[in-house]
């Protein structure tokens, strides 16, 4: 079973720190790096008149992402589904599947800053867990209010189970988690 992160509607502010720690995160960390023609954050903040809540990937068991890929360029690692971005051909079947919308395909230039006959590459981008960061996803760990949270597959079950306690006592729950 995946881990995945999810979002609390009921603690959400819409600050969008989430995004910007995705964002440096990808960068390599540089912050000095981001533009905006550079700021692809693997989350997004939905906002309207009653609630703003970040979108992202819910690292799916059956990634319907995945099962469409032409090139399987998303596949399955230990930190959930990933994008391998030598394949991605920037088709968009992926964005279509995606029951979430929690993936996007930016356009990136290719190449050296300094070279002359630089090129435009669509990729597929969504959140990897910060798949490389010893310390988890950046958006969790910067979140003002704590709306954002790693479900590991042990916490998932223990929730279930408390779920399931309150159900047989009659005191159900409809909250997420």
């Amino acid at each position: 079973m995946n881990q995945f992160v999810i979002a609390d509607a009921q603690k959400c502010i819409g600050c969008r720190t989430c995004e910007i720690a995705c964002a440096v995160a990808h960068a390599g960390g540089d912050s000095a790096t981001l533009r905006s023609t550079h700021f692809f954050p693997r989350l997004k903040v939905i906002k309207n008149a009653n609630v703003s809540v970040p979108v992202l990937c819910h690292q799916c068991e059956n990634a319907p992402c995945a099962a469409v890929c032409p090139q399987d360029a998303l596949v399955r690692d230990r930190n959930g589904i990933q994008v391998i971005q030598s394949r991605c051909i920037g088709c968009k079947s992926c964005v279509i599947a995606c029951p979430f919308g929690a993936i996007n395909v930016v356009i990136r230039e290719s190449g050296q800053e300094d070279e002359p006959h630089r090129t435009l590459r669509s990729e597929a981008h969504k959140c990897d867990l910060c798949a490389g960061v010893a310390a988890g996803p950046s958006c969790v760990r910067v979140c003002p209010t704590a709306a954002l949270r790693l479900v590991t597959p042990d916490e998932l079950q223990r929730r279930v189970h408390e779920k399931q306690l309150r159900s047989a006592r009659g005191n159900g729950d409809i909250r997420l988690l």
